[in-house]
């Protein structure tokens, strides 16, 4: 939340608020871990992400479902502003975006948010528009698209976390040792 804090600082003192539910996603055991590291040191938890990033929930952490269901009383709040400035971090700003734009909660992980950006959302018939205004502040990019099950099995494989693996459908993989009789 400082970076946040720090980047209202920079406006003129208007009616802001501060809520505990705008924090971002508790990343649990994982937090100040990037995606790199945390491929690295819990090869089998990344894995499971990529799966199904909305319901995988970080060890002693939380999920996209979890973070939606926390931010369902600011977004009731928001519906009832005309002009509101909402700063967060990119994961919270995915499930707001994602409700305004009436997206599907296999999606929301995926929506793409790029750093240093203004994200406008505007009421129009029968939906939202979105509109990014950027600012051209060079930064990183952070977006992960959505992973293949195939690229996932190699990874667990090279990973060591299973040794032999069929995948079925689409975000299904399963290993030959959950098939075997005992």
């Amino acid at each position: 939340m400082k970076r946040t804090i720090e980047t209202c600082s920079y406006l003129p003192n208007q009616n802001i608020r501060r809520y505990k539910a705008l924090n971002e996603i508790d990343a649990g055991r994982c937090d100040g871990l990037t995606y790199r590291q945390i491929e690295e040191q819990y090869p089998e938890e990344f894995a499971l992400r990529d799966l199904d990033k909305y319901n995988y929930r970080y060890p002693r952490g939380e999920s996209y479902h979890d973070l939606c269901c926390r931010l369902e009383p600011i977004i009731m709040d928001l519906e009832k502003t005309n002009e509101v400035l909402v700063i967060c971090h990119q994961a919270v700003l995915r499930c707001i975006v994602g409700y305004y734009l009436n997206l599907s909660a296999d999606d929301i992980p995926y929506i793409e948010i790029p750093l240093h950006t203004v994200i406008k959302i505007t009421p129009v018939a029968y939906g939202c528009e979105r509109e990014n205004v950027e600012f051209g502040v060079k930064s990183s990019v952070t977006h992960r698209e959505k992973q293949t099950a195939e690229s996932i099995e190699q990874r667990l494989l090279s990973a060591g976390v299973i040794s032999t693996c069929r995948t079925n459908s689409p975000g299904e993989v399963h290993s030959d040792s959950e098939t075997e009789s005992v």
